[in-house]
């Protein structure tokens, strides 16, 4: 397995309205995907299509405001699929707003390198959306 995915990103609004864009499917397909299916309590459906990948988990820790803990992997993947890997996200308040600390577990190569990527990219489109809607 490869290190830990980490990326972080600040984004300008509190802890509890960068939450809802994590579990609300319309707010997730503003920033990540182009369709999504979230019942974001333990045990619930984790899926979203990121540019025809169809990621699928579970959402296994729901701490409203403050932490979510999901599986991730791709449905008909032999090298990661459904549920191979986990995926935390910290929410922090600071300076004004929240630092978002993501954390992906449980990747080989070479999806540790694309993933790393992804959620950069990601993550900077998720606080350039929160501070425009």
């Amino acid at each position: 397995m490869a290190e830990a995915v980490v990326a972080t990103v600040h984004v300008a609004a509190d802890p509890d309205r960068v939450f809802d864009f994590f579990t609300h499917p319309e707010l997730m397909v503003r920033w990540m995907g182009e369709h999504a299916e979230l019942d974001g309590r333990p045990g619930g459906r984790f899926a979203v299509d990121v540019r025809g990948t169809a990621v699928r988990g579970r959402f296994v820790v729901v701490e409203r405001p403050s932490r979510l803990v999901f599986t991730w992997g791709h449905a008909g993947s032999d090298r990661l699929p459904p549920g191979a890997s986990t995926v935390e996200v910290r929410l922090r308040p600071l300076e004004g707003g929240t630092l978002v600390e993501l954390e992906h577990r449980g990747l080989g190569e070479p999806e540790a390198s694309g993933h790393r990527r992804g959620w950069q990219h990601f993550l900077a489109r998720l606080a350039a959306d929160v501070i425009h809607k």
